[in-house]
């Protein structure tokens, strides 16, 4: 059984997901927290919760309800690192993406774009790996508004996957072309659907 170590929450917008501020909370102290959070509209708190549960590998379905109360309660404090929607691979892809660290800042960013495959493949997600000299979020409008837009965004593109790759915005160009590629390289290794990534 995991023990607390500290009994304070997250300050709202504190601590990125990959850090895992509450990754050694007690299950059962991480549930009172995410209920807390809920009923006090925390939006960040909630997010940081949940985001501890998917990494701990927790059910689906508890998951899936979690992230359907926190929304409704919420959505406007709730950061825009936490997916709409239960990703059963997302704690791989935190792992591969921290392997993954640029040597000089610059203006680019590395992006993810979660693909939407439930209609034609035993995989229902899959992700687009991609790099921008543009605000992620206007990069992925551009896509779905077909501007210079990758086939697989345009078309199954449900929503960017920001948490991951929060550590490499604002990196030198050169950092970012060659981490696009590998990173892609790495999804793919472990088993994801990865398109993008040139």
């Amino acid at each position: 059984m995991r023990t607390a170590v500290s009994n304070k929450a997250p300050k709202k917008g504190s601590g990125a997901p990959g850090a895992r501020p509450l990754r050694l909370v007690a299950d059962a102290l991480l549930a009172q927290r995410l209920e807390a959070a809920i009923a006090g509209g925390d939006g960040s708190a909630g997010a940081h919760c949940i985001h501890e549960m998917w990494m701990r590998g927790a059910l689906a379905v508890n998951i899936e309800a979690a992230l359907e109360r926190l929304w409704q309660r919420a959505a406007a404090s709730i950061p825009d690192w936490l997916p709409m929607r239960h990703i059963e691979w997302l704690g791989v892809a935190y792992e591969v993406c921290a392997r993954f660290q640029a040597k000089a800042r610059g203006r680019s960013n590395i992006y993810l774009v979660l693909l939407d495959y439930r209609d034609s493949r035993a995989d229902d997600y899959g992700v687009y790996v991609g790099e921008t000299r543009y605000p992620v979020a206007a990069r992925f409008d551009q896509h779905k508004a077909g501007i210079r837009a990758a086939g697989s965004v345009l078309r199954r593109g449900l929503e960017l996957l920001p948490g991951p790759v929060l550590h490499l915005q604002g990196i030198a160009r050169a950092d970012a072309l060659d981490i696009e590629e590998r990173l892609a390289e790495a999804l793919r290794a472990e088993g994801l659907l990865v398109q993008g990534g040139h």
